[in-house]
């Protein structure tokens, strides 16, 4: 399984504000800048996530964004089961299959999705900041913060 660049860029917003020892609050062409993505589609990206209450966002000079949530609370599985908008991985009735009914494939797909995110439900947003991820992160946010004066 591959994930959609969506949500590509969705785990690495919420990875990126997790470093919270910050005057300003992160906005969305400061991210764009730092991973080098293009800030129209990151606008999507936050905005859905902005919907998901995932994120605290504010408009306006001073605004920014920051995480709605304790870092335990993002379910890596959930998170990403939201961010690809993954219902099923196959319909038997769009096209309409003629095994339809007699065939056990579509129920291993399902039992194998539903295993793919349990598992990856015993994982936080706190363990996907784990060190070094946490360190890169506190780097990568030092490089877009000017210097206190």
């Amino acid at each position: 399984m591959q994930l959609t660049h969506f949500t590509d860029l969705g785990l690495r917003v919420l990875m990126y504000l997790t470093h919270q020892k910050r005057d300003t609050p992160a906005t969305i062409s400061e991210i764009a800048q730092q991973f080098e993505v293009s800030r129209h589609h990151l606008v999507k990206v936050v905005h859905f996530m902005g919907q998901n209450q995932w994120l605290a966002t504010t408009r306006g000079k001073g605004g920014g964004l920051a995480l709605a949530l304790p870092l335990h609370e993002y379910r890596l599985g959930d998170v990403i089961q939201s961010l690809e908008g993954v219902t099923q991985m196959i319909d038997c009735a769009d096209p309409p299959c003629a095994l339809a009914g007699r065939c056990q494939l579509k129920g291993m797909l399902d039992q194998a999705q539903q295993a793919f995110f349990a598992s990856l439900n015993q994982y936080t947003l706190a363990d996907m900041v784990a060190s070094p991820t946490g360190e890169a992160i506190v780097r990568l946010v030092a490089r877009s913060v000017p210097a206190a004066a």
